[in-house]
């Protein structure tokens, strides 16, 4: 006879794993790409919204961190959001607020009210951020196989197709209103479809009920810092260094940037191939030498298209860095896994916070050079780190 314990936890674990469905995998993916497309919408607005509040490039880059700093207040809550509610909701909520934080930084005039929405688009981010890792991670262990980086993959394509269209249709004469509401529209009827096959739960049945961070969380958190000021350094440095140490024109110098974020979605979108066949420690360890061989060969050479290959390998190195990371926190049993997942965004989302900064003071110490030249040495604590941050 089966103990009534052992019955409810039987029928519960064959409620939840009939939400697993082929349908769940693909509204997997799709939030993955609604996040990245939220992201990479606003970058086509800067230069609008800069020119509306009449700010120079001080006021800006002040502002810019309300983006951070809302994510970062936001980090906290998210993990009781998603346990209260489900993934499901959750995804629509983000979505909600993601595009009223976009309407809202496409028509405000005053510095202080863009601050308003920059925070409430960088909460509205972080919460699809950790909201979709959450569902991967979830849709990941049903499967039993590596799926982490063709997910993030899918952001990066995110990011360069709303950044992609909302400069298209600002070329052809929308104002950023209009641009913002036709992929506003495009996406949410979208996620009418696929949103219903989302998991209308955070934790599977019987999950860890520790809330206090383990070592193993705090170690991947670190490590997610460093891949970001890796990748943060690229998003604001590297069409600087194009410019003033490359003699590049501004107008062009963007390429490098371009560069790196293409290779870097192509690389996780074979992320799940590679680590399949040679392991995700083995991918930890290549892929930091890759990157920083690629910033010493960007910096060491005085040349251009040199510069902008080694950028390419520096986003073909990191690639697959945070996708494993994610990956390890969804397997490990301790924490919670959306309590583990907010709290190795909130440190990770330290290092956009951060970062940029930083290589700013010690360029200013140093050279820019350097400055790049020691971010990426910072990748060696991941060469040191690969056996216990990886899984088999």
């Amino acid at each position: 006879m089966v103990p009534v314990c052992k019955l409810q936890a039987l029928l519960m674990n064959s409620t939840e794993q009939a939400f697993f469905t082929t349908h769940t995998l693909s509204a997997s993916r799709y939030a993955f790409f609604l996040a990245g497309c939220g992201m990479g919408a606003w970058a086509p607005l800067v230069p609008f919204a800069k020119e509306r509040a009449q700010i120079g490039e001080a006021e800006l880059g002040l502002l810019l961190l309300g983006l951070g700093t809302g994510a970062m207040c936001m980090m906290p809550f998210v993990a009781r959001l998603a346990n209260r509610i489900g993934c499901r909701s959750t995804v629509y909520l983000a979505s909600a607020f993601t595009a009223a934080g976009l309407v809202g930084l496409a028509t405000a005039t005053s510095y202080w009210v863009l601050l308003a929405f920059l925070l409430l688009f960088g909460a509205a981010i972080a919460t699809a951020d950790v909201n979709m890792n959450l569902q991967g991670s979830l849709v990941e262990r049903h499967h039993g196989k590596q799926m982490m980086s063709g997910f993030h993959g899918l952001f990066s394509v995110g990011n360069i197709f709303s950044a992609g269209t909302i400069s298209l249709l600002l070329w052809l004469g929308l104002n950023p209103v209009q641009s913002i509401f036709i992929l506003a529209l495009g996406l949410g009827v979208a996620l009418l479809s696929f949103g219903r096959h989302m998991l209308p739960f955070a934790e599977l049945e019987g999950a860890p009920a520790k809330m206090k961070p383990t070592k193993l969380v705090l170690l991947l958190g670190a490590l997610c810092f460093i891949a970001f000021l890796v990748e943060g350094s690229m998003l604001d440095w590297s069409a600087v260094y194009l410019t003033s140490n490359r003699d590049m024109e501004p107008n062009i110098a963007g390429i490098g940037y371009a560069a790196f974020s293409v290779t870097m979605a192509v690389g996780r979108l074979l992320g799940d191939w590679i680590v399949s066949k040679i392991g995700s420690r083995a991918v930890l360890l290549l892929g930091s030498v890759l990157a920083m061989g690629g910033m010493a060969l960007a910096v060491g050479i005085d040349h251009w298209i040199v510069s902008v290959l080694g950028f390419v390998l520096v986003g073909l190195g990191i690639s697959n860095l945070v996708p494993i990371f994610c990956s390890k926190a969804g397997h490990q049993t301790v924490m919670p896994v959306a309590q583990a997942l907010a709290i190795i965004n909130a440190i990770g989302y330290l290092g956009i916070l951060m970062g940029p900064a930083a290589i700013g003071f010690i360029a200013h110490a140093t050279s820019l050079s350097f400055s790049l030249l020691f971010t990426s040495a910072s990748l060696i604590l991941v060469l040191c780190s690969a056996k216990i941050a990886s899984y088999k």
